[in-house]
């Protein structure tokens, strides 16, 4: 049994238990193909056991499957799907969410490597056998839960470094950067995700990155797939959908909350992202989660 399957067989045994459950880690399973979905990325490293998953980030397209490493350094709007999937061999993967201070601690310890300049917020490759053997040690720890609160700092930290030796570090070495290109744009993704829903100008939006307007601009777009102004729609919109799926509110009623002055241009943009009005858009997933998985 190779590295990979034995790793496999053991995140099997664990799927669908509430308990133990790994700091920060999630296992994502899916036993058919997905419809292509829209969500907002926090920073996270997603390592695929099994089955393949296709995301669209502004123009590119990224397929990766079993045995591909995933890293997300910014939080990104983006598309994506299950496209390969089954009740026999159903999607496997996990999900860490990074922690910056992880990775600083780390870089402080390994005396420190330079972060060459990147403008990009993604990333994926193979995984190596240490990786894979770290990923390995990490998940073990759902066999010995009486372990997790002493051993999965340190398994974690095992982790990371080797994500940090290969080849996704000199991204993630930008999420420790204060003055990297993606730390600068983070900043002011943050600042927008704070006030989407207000009128915001790409000057603002630059001055807080702390960078000239075309600068901004470019490395904004070069890391999330997207232009500042596009991003901030994405966000609205994202939220628009979550509150009218939670809250069953009226289209006019969220459209005014999430920032918009118009109804009819708010319709149109909601359909142009989620192929559906809002209202149609929201019952029809409100019907999914009454149906279950």
């Amino acid at each position: 049994m190779t590295d990979l399957a034995q790793l496999q067989a053991l995140v099997l045994r664990h799927i669908g238990e509430s308990q133990p459950i790994l700091p920060r880690v999630r296992i994502s399973t899916f036993d058919r193909p997905s419809e292509p979905g829209w969500l907002v990325y926090d920073p996270v490293v997603c390592f695929v056991l099994q089955g393949s998953k296709q995301v669209f980030i502004g123009d590119q397209v990224l397929d990766y499957g079993a045995g591909d490493c995933m890293v997300v350094a910014a939080e990104l709007a983006a598309m994506g799907q299950i496209s390969e999937a089954s009740p026999e061999r159903p999607y496997i993967a996990l999900n860490l969410s990074i922690d910056p201070d992880v990775i600083s601690a780390l870089l402080q310890e390994m005396g420190g490597m330079p972060a060459p300049p990147l403008d990009k917020g993604f990333g994926y490759s193979p995984a190596g056998p240490a990786l894979i053997e770290a990923w390995r040690r990490f998940a073990e720890l759902l066999d010995h839960p009486a372990e997790i609160p002493v051993m999965a700092h340190h398994r974690e930290h095992e982790l990371m470094f080797r994500l940090l030796m290969g080849p996704q570090g000199p991204l993630l070495r930008q999420i420790a950067g204060t003055s990297s290109h993606l730390s600068h744009v983070r900043r002011s993704m943050a600042w927008i995700r704070k006030r989407y829903t207000e009128h915001l100008s790409i000057e603002a939006m630059a001055m807080v990155a702390g960078m000239s307007v075309s600068v901004f601009h470019r490395r904004f777009k070069a890391i999330s797939g997207l232009s500042p102004l596009q991003y901030q729609k994405q966000i609205r919109l994202h939220e628009a959908r979550r509150r009218l799926i939670a809250d069953r509110s009226e289209a006019a009623s969220v459209a005014y909350a999430v920032g918009y002055e118009s109804v009819s241009q708010f319709s149109r943009e909601y359909k142009r992202l989620f192929g559906a009005p809002p209202r149609k858009d929201a019952g029809k997933l409100q019907n999914a989660v009454n149906l279950g998985p």
